[in-house]
């Protein structure tokens, strides 16, 4: 961010959002619905669950999603009105498969 670099800051914030909503944990049906009243938890953090931890692999193949999406969403646009719109795309897809090279993840 602090280089101003629009396309990978738009590419790392993207692919950050998507580890997040990995690291979710899933919700049952049941605990949508909730509970009565007086036997729903009361305190200060008592609905707070831990997040997911992710492995290496996971996170490398989320980052490599998002980057062959940016990569797909490209080829599909062969209107040369979109040409900057592609080479956005390619240029954050780049950004992506750098990070995934200068460290080392499969």
């Amino acid at each position: 961010m602090r280089a101003r670099d629009k396309v990978a800051v738009s590419a790392l914030r993207a692919t950050l959002a998507a580890l997040d909503n990995a690291e979710a944990v899933p919700v049952d049906a049941a605990e949508l619905r909730g509970v009565a009243l007086e036997h729903a938890p009361a305190g200060v953090g008592v609905t707070e669950a831990a997040r997911r931890e992710l492995s290496r692999r996971a996170v490398a193949h989320i980052v490599r999603a998002e980057a062959t999406e940016r990569l797909d969403a490209a080829a599909r646009l062969s209107d040369p009105a979109h040409a900057d719109r592609v080479a956005r795309l390619r240029a954050e897809a780049a950004v992506l498969l750098r990070f995934l090279d200068d460290h080392g993840t499969p």
